[in-house]
């Protein structure tokens, strides 16, 4: 829980504030959950605050709340140029994906159990940033992601929006977006490699290959010399 909370307060997550008259305060839980390597052993224990939004009122504190999901078949069709053409793949995993972009609507919340400014214990947060459980937050962090892949040059599928191409001269990079969990396939391993570097800068992603964990399944790919 420190360590969740203290990643909140670096990012800047929210302002404490006065609670404005007749506003909507959204109260929040933390949420306890494990976070296991490809084997299947435990990596570390985690938690997460997450705000109420099933307290949140339309076009008061959240507006559309769309976020395109990944087509099955988008995934089938890369597995199987990865095995055909032998080409490298990635996993990313994006730490506290929903944290990075900044809200467009004013959303209050009450402060963090646990964690209440002895100074200002009457205080809410106004959230400057995206969190766990708001309606809008899927929505939030896939415009995130999306530009920052559109400033690396990816263009997004008009058949699957949650599918990202890019090309260069003879480099064809293929990326898969689920929530924010990430696949990447390509020609060229040092222009992934730029590519990550890209996201570490901005979304402070880390790098699982070979083994894929994704869509609550496990894919491992062996390729024959």
């Amino acid at each position: 829980m420190v360590n969740e909370f203290d990643a909140l307060v670096r990012n800047h997550t929210w302002d404490l504030v006065p609670a404005p008259p007749d506003c909507n305060i959204l109260s929040n839980r933390w949420v306890f959950a494990e976070k296991t390597n490809p084997d299947g052993s435990l990596e570390r224990e985690k938690a997460r605050l997450v705000a109420r939004g099933f307290e949140q009122i339309p076009g008061h504190d959240f507006g559309d709340t769309f976020s395109p999901i990944l087509k099955p078949a988008t995934l089938r069709l890369l597995l199987g140029i990865v095995v055909s053409q032998a080409w490298p793949l990635h996993q990313v995993d994006i730490s506290n994906a929903f944290l990075h972009d900044t809200l467009q609507e004013e959303v209050y919340m009450r402060q963090p159990v646990g964690f209440i400014d002895p100074e200002h214990p009457d205080s809410v947060c106004r959230l400057r940033k995206s969190i766990y459980g708001l309606r809008q937050a899927p929505r939030a962090w896939f415009h995130c992601l999306s530009q920052a892949l559109r400033d690396f040059r990816f263009v997004a599928s008009k058949t699957d929006p949650s599918l990202f191409i890019y090309r260069a001269d003879s480099v064809v990079l293929y990326m898969l977006v689920y929530v924010d969990d990430l696949v990447i396939i390509g020609t060229d391993s040092k222009v992934i490699q730029e590519l990550m570097v890209h996201l570490r800068s901005r979304l402070l992603s880390g790098i699982l290959a070979d083994c894929l964990i994704f869509l609550a399944g496990k894919f491992t790919i062996l390729h024959q010399a």
